[in-house]
């Protein structure tokens, strides 16, 4: 009776350690599905917490992506503003236009939200430091910054990506000065029609 207990104990043991992914397959695994990505539309709810206010600051609006090189990030409460790159050409609305000559941290900033949401940052080696974990329902990849305009705002990013999807869902952006940011990823759409109109400036 000992042994058929044993056996059936480390039965289960093997069988729920073969189920969790090592860090290496959680990056690989994510990375791979960010390769099938080509587009993703979807609403975001973004959530500024500051230390200077006791309760966070909260935007909505909607994100459309094209790989490789193709962002708008448009908030439509409680302001209207739109981020859009074009390739190596950024602009904000009513702003003049930002390219990587003159404004390099602008180009930093978009390319990052735009990788970030679409997973393509988990093999970016030259701009961060990449560890992942697995949660009952979700992995979470955590990045450290590398290259010095990030390092200089940013101490963490953390992506959420579910695990049935290999999407993201939830981006956290950790700021050195102790402020952060929450976006909330939700009616995702990936491979879907973007009308081009949507990265003209």
């Amino acid at each position: 009776m000992r042994t058929l207990l044993f056996s059936i104990i480390y039965c289960l043991s093997v069988s729920l350690s073969a189920q969790t992914l090592s860090e290496q397959d959680i990056i690989q695994r994510m990375a791979s599905a960010a390769d099938e990505i080509k587009t993703i539309q979807c609403n975001f709810t973004q959530t500024r917490h500051m230390k200077m206010l006791g309760k966070g600051q909260v935007s909505k609006g909607r994100m459309y992506c094209k790989q490789p090189d193709k962002l708008r990030w448009e908030y439509t409460t409680p302001r209207t503003n739109t981020l859009i790159m074009n390739g190596a050409d950024v602009r904000l609305r009513k702003e003049e236009t930002a390219n990587t000559s003159k404004n390099r941290f602008i180009e930093e900033m978009a390319r990052m939200i735009m990788n970030s949401v679409a997973g393509k940052c988990l093999t970016d080696n030259k701009s961060f430091q990449v560890t992942a974990n697995e949660m009952p329902k979700e992995y979470v990849v955590t990045l450290l910054p590398l290259r010095k305009e990030m390092k200089r705002i940013y101490s963490k990013l953390v992506l959420h990506f579910d695990i049935k999807q290999s999407t993201v869902t939830e981006v956290e952006l950790f700021e050195k000065s102790g402020d952060s940011t929450v976006i909330e990823l939700y009616d995702i759409q990936i491979n879907g029609q973007i009308n081009p109109e949507m990265f003209v400036f």
